[in-house]
């Protein structure tokens, strides 16, 4: 008899007192019998509704099963058959919005907490099984993947387990993506991300890091080495600005820059030389997860006043409900209907204020969410010392500007077709180099998707 609870197993989560100063992981995971409490909530329902909402189709009512059975590895087992990064998925996917949306107990209460479900055990599986990863026999092809975030890296572990040789090219020193320098350490710590990178690894895939794919080599370069495709899962790692008046002053960041200081160059860490300012009153532009990483980064770096500047209004706020709730918790104040129009300096060049005006909105525009409109004359000076802007990114137009025959839309994203081929031959990409900055899953998802196609191209030349 199913566990018929409206409410889900509550994840127990870091005091939000205690956590305002350390970049320990924010939510701790269920315990083994909380998962299995959670497992008895699912109906099983025999169409699914769950999987048509995973970008990866995660078989999700059959691991779920496994866990309510108490078998944790065969569980993990089901769960990779089609992604490659279950510990990372459980901790960032917007599952609310993807599988748990579809899932029938959310018409009544609460939808069953597949993405803490799966991020136990990934965990479990993690710390009590020693896996020896064989690699594949190898079928003699060679194919390129650009850029190892999660885009590649998906594609170049489905690509593996089929016995290609593949090589990964890193423009940063370290793999990971996005899960290395934009995701902080208490949403997702990057042991977690290394321990994938290394299954990878293991299964017989190169990754060379320091390889600006556009600058030390080209496309081109790649299939004259004798690599039958390439992939390219670039990313879209170039910060949006506003073009207001101000934006070039001092103290002044992109989301990109601060997150990337604090994450990947661990500037929050005693004894680290990166350097990082520490302000006492920071203003975050922006109202996404990006903009919740960089708040919640500075509120853990000191900054005594952190605020979110956001245009519309928390109906239409972008960022996971999560992610809202626990900046709240940490003291996070929110400026809503709120838009800044100009960066105020100092005579050093310092900023020291930003001027915003207030919203209200109207009618809905393209994205179906209601168009912020000025109310004149409703100026107002907020006085900060750092400003950090989070309002999205773009691709880096350096693989399509060093490679012939790669068409892009006008946002710099490249042109694919369903399969993720571009428009020359032998080139495919996925993930937020084509669809611009999106979610990790997305990627993944896109990484499968560009693998099969691979698979396909090469096994029909």
């Amino acid at each position: 008899m199913p566990n018929m609870s409206l409410k889900k197993v509550d994840m127990p989560i870091q005091d939000p007192i205690e956590r305002r100063s350390n970049f320990d992981e924010v939510a701790l995971g269920y315990t083994k019998e909380q998962a299995m409490e959670e497992a008895e909530r699912c109906l099983h329902c025999p169409t699914k509704p769950c999987v048509s909402g995973c970008p990866v189709s995660v078989n999700i009512p059959d691991f779920i099963l496994a866990v309510k059975e108490g078998n944790f590895e065969k569980a993990y087992h089901i769960i990779r058959e089609t992604s490659s990064l279950p510990a990372v998925c459980g901790r960032v996917c917007p599952q609310e919005t993807q599988c748990e949306r579809q899932c029938v107990r959310g018409k009544k209460g609460e939808s069953v907490a597949i993405g803490r479900l799966e991020r136990f055990v990934a965990d479990w599986y993690r710390e009590n099984v020693k896996e020896e990863i064989q690699a594949p026999d190898s079928n003699g092809h060679k194919v390129a993947v650009v850029g190892a975030g999660p885009a590649g890296l998906t594609c170049a572990g489905d690509l593996a387990k089929k016995g290609y040789q593949v090589s990964v090219f890193e423009a940063l020193h370290v793999a990971g993506g996005v899960l290395m320098y934009g995701i902080p350490e208490f949403r997702l710590p990057k042991k977690i991300v290394q321990h994938e990178i290394d299954g990878l690894r293991q299964m017989g895939v190169d990754i060379e890091t320091n390889v600006v794919i556009g600058r030390s080599e080209s496309v081109d370069d790649l299939f004259a080495q004798g690599y039958e495709a390439v992939f390219v899962g670039s990313g879209a790692g170039l910060p949006n600005f506003m073009g207001m008046p101000g934006e070039n002053l001092k103290g002044v960041y992109s989301a990109n820059e601060f997150l990337t200081r604090c994450n990947l160059m661990k500037a929050y860490r005693d004894g680290v030389d990166t350097p990082i300012q520490h302000a006492k009153r920071a203003v975050i532009v922006g109202g996404g997860n990006v903009a919740m990483d960089a708040a919640r980064c500075a509120k853990r770096l000191g900054v005594e006043e952190v605020t979110i500047v956001y245009r519309r209004s928390m109906e239409e706020l972008p960022a996971r409900k999560e992610e809202v709730e626990h900046a709240m918790e940490e003291g996070i104040e929110f400026r809503l209907l709120t838009n800044p129009v100009q960066v105020l300096g100092d005579e050093e060049g310092w900023v020291k204020g930003i001027e915003c005006v207030k919203m209200e909105l109207g009618e809905p525009d393209a994205s179906g969410r209601r168009r912020p409109i000025e109310i004149p004359g409703s100026n107002f000076v907020i006085d900060i010392d750092c400003m950090i802007m989070a309002i999205g990114t773009s691709p880096n137009p350096l693989i399509r500007s060093t490679t012939k025959g790669l068409e892009t839309n006008r946002k710099g994203c490249l042109i694919t077709d369903e399969n993720g081929l571009t428009t020359r031959e032998g080139v495919y990409a996925g993930g937020d180099a084509v669809t611009g900055a999106a979610t990790v899953i997305l990627a993944m998802g896109a990484g499968k998707v560009g693998a099969a196609a691979i698979d396909e191209y090469i096994s029909e030349k």
